[in-house]
């Protein structure tokens, strides 16, 4: 990105001096004169005072004088301006209101795109964009996925206790925004950060990622948490437990966890109606996974419902997409034509593998039966 100018033809300890008199005239405590220790010195006390423009309430102007800031800082070779990018970031952090944090997070993102990707530097401006954001629910102009993540920073990667510190901002800034599909995956990402030396330092983390991930109603496909090392090391605890009825039991196994541990399931912050309503779920994908025809009395019986309730439960797993089906009410039947695996492991490796030959021996017949076709047909033109 291009570089803002802040004043054409003007020396950078000019610059200053021009906003040293601007701040000065907002009452900021700081003199007109510039610093004889150089222009480290000068933005060092320009952006200790920044804060000040904030009192105006005229967005354009605080956004203009920010941008100056930045555009004298980045001239600044990074070795000597690494303090000042940090206090700067510490300021636009505090700014007050959704207006003035909105300009922040613009400003702070022209900065971050300004640095050279190799400093280092600019994980902690990155993650000082992600703090605004929180303050003024803009996650997404920030964050898109994990992917984009990781391409802000390949010349330089953070370290693993930096990506730590990150993904778990980013989590809880996410949870906030509803955005809990992605929320979980960054969580997944913070629990592959612990290796097996250090896993079992991850237990709070790999909680909150079990605990994440069964609260959230987009979430069905369980299985790939139980091979994290951090949550392996939770076997034999209650929440594993809880992890491991949502993988591959059904709604009766997990009635009888609550009823054995409702206050253990309450203090994890999980809702117990929500749960419910996921388990069955859960185990009506389950049920049709072996049997492709259903009859509502067997819902019913499986699932704990009440006559009535057995039709629009059926209308919520359909919108859900994991299970595609259609619904005979005069039969009173559900007819299922495909449903999404709780779990995939080898048997269902197999089941593609066998699916894929079979695909591939009808191909073969198909074109054994053309070339038969085409060779009749030119047989029967040479006769002609």
């Amino acid at each position: 990105m291009q570089i803002p100018p802040v004043f054409i033809d003007v020396s950078l300890e000019d610059q200053a001096v021009e906003l040293r008199s601007y701040f000065k005239g907002l009452g900021a405590e700081i003199s007109e004169e510039k610093s004889p220790k150089g222009i480290e010195d000068d933005l060092h006390k320009i952006i200790g005072v920044c804060e000040a423009c904030f009192k105006e309430g005229n967005e354009a102007e605080v956004e203009l004088v920010l941008n100056d800031i930045v555009s004298i800082m980045v001239l600044i070779p990074l070795e000597r301006c690494e303090n000042i990018i940090m206090a700067f970031c510490e300021k636009l952090v505090k700014a007050p209101g959704q207006k003035i944090g909105m300009v922040c997070l613009r400003v702070l993102w022209l900065l971050f795109q300004s640095l050279d990707e190799s400093s280092t530097i600019r994980y902690n401006v990155y993650y000082h964009l992600v703090l605004i954001a929180k303050q003024t629910d803009q996650v997404k102009s920030v964050f898109q996925d994990i992917d984009h993540l990781k391409q802000q920073f390949v010349k330089c990667p953070p370290t693993n206790e930096q990506l730590q510190k990150l993904y778990r901002l980013l989590h809880e800034v996410l949870l906030n925004c509803e955005e809990s599909e992605q929320a979980a995956k960054v969580m997944i990402e913070l629990l592959k950060t612990y290796t097996d030396k250090n896993a079992s330092h991850a237990r709070e983390d790999a909680i909150r990622c079990i605990v994440s991930a069964l609260a959230d109603p987009k979430t069905f496909l369980l299985d790939p948490l139980l091979s994290l090392q951090p949550v392996k090391f939770l076997e034999g605890e209650l929440i594993h437990d809880l992890l491991n009825i949502f993988v591959g039991e059904n709604l009766s196994a997990y009635l009888k966890f609550y009823n054995d541990h409702k206050e253990f399931v309450t203090s994890q912050g999980l809702n117990h109606e929500h749960n419910l309503h996921k388990m069955r779920l859960l185990s009506f994908m389950q049920l049709a996974e072996s049997t492709p025809e259903l009859s509502f009395k067997v819902i019913e019986k499986e699932l704990q419902l009440k006559p009535e309730e057995v039709e629009s439960f059926i209308i919520d797993v359909l919108k859900t997409k994991l299970v595609r089906a259609r619904m005979n009410q005069a039969a009173r039947s559900v007819y299922v034509s495909s449903t999404m695996h709780r779990t995939f492991g080898r048997a269902q490796w197999q089941q593609i593998r066998d699916l894929l030959y079979a695909w591939k021996s009808n191909l073969s017949t198909v074109q054994d039966g053309m070339k038969q076709v085409t060779a009749t047909q030119l047989e029967f033109l040479n006769q002609a």
